[in-house]
């Protein structure tokens, strides 16, 4: 199977056999960011999808010769923001008109807009933790995680003890 530039930008732990992002990746994608963010700060779309919506830009993640852009966005409120996809596929020729002066890059990146789930991920992940069942077992596994901790710094101070008093002979038996 061919390799395009969507699975290049995969995270790290999805891919265990090569390399994350390069730094120039990191930097570039992050740059574009705080630019998207002030965009959708400061300018006033004539979408009327977009007009009134407080659009969130999470992570930009991009691919290795820099040519593409995935943008994870979110919509302020945390209301679901598949509505609004085609929205902002219609205006990323603006957005990437505006990207380009701003950035200095030889090339402007495509832009591809997807929903950020970090957030609902963490929400799920966050709810599981505090059901009664998880966080007995949660609970007990902090509790003997804690036993065990105090009774291997006894050990340690026992063993330490009998390094500083190392036994002397033994004293003759008084029968």
């Amino acid at each position: 199977m061919k390799a395009t530039w969507l699975s290049a930008m995969k995270p790290k732990s999805s891919q265990p056999d090569k390399k994350g992002p390069s730094q120039r990746q990191l930097r570039v994608g992050e740059e574009i960011r705080h630019v998207l963010a002030d965009l959708f700060l400061r300018t006033e779309f004539h979408d009327k999808v977009l007009a009134r919506e407080h659009i969130t830009v999470s992570e930009v993640r991009m691919s290795p010769d820099l040519k593409h852009a995935v943008v994870f966005a979110t919509v302020l409120g945390q209301k679901d923001i598949s509505p609004l996809l085609p929205a902002l596929k219609r205006v990323a020729p603006f957005l990437r008109a505006q990207i380009g002066p701003r950035m200095g890059l030889r090339v402007t990146p495509e832009l591809k807009f997807v929903k950020d789930e970090a957030l609902e991920q963490a929400t799920k992940i966050n709810k599981l933790l505090h059901k009664p069942e998880v966080a007995r077992d949660l609970t007990a596994e902090a509790k003997a995680a804690a036993l065990k901790e105090e009774a291997e710094k006894a050990l340690k101070e026992e063993a330490q003890g009998a390094a500083l008093h190392p036994p002397g002979p033994e004293a003759p038996d008084p029968h």
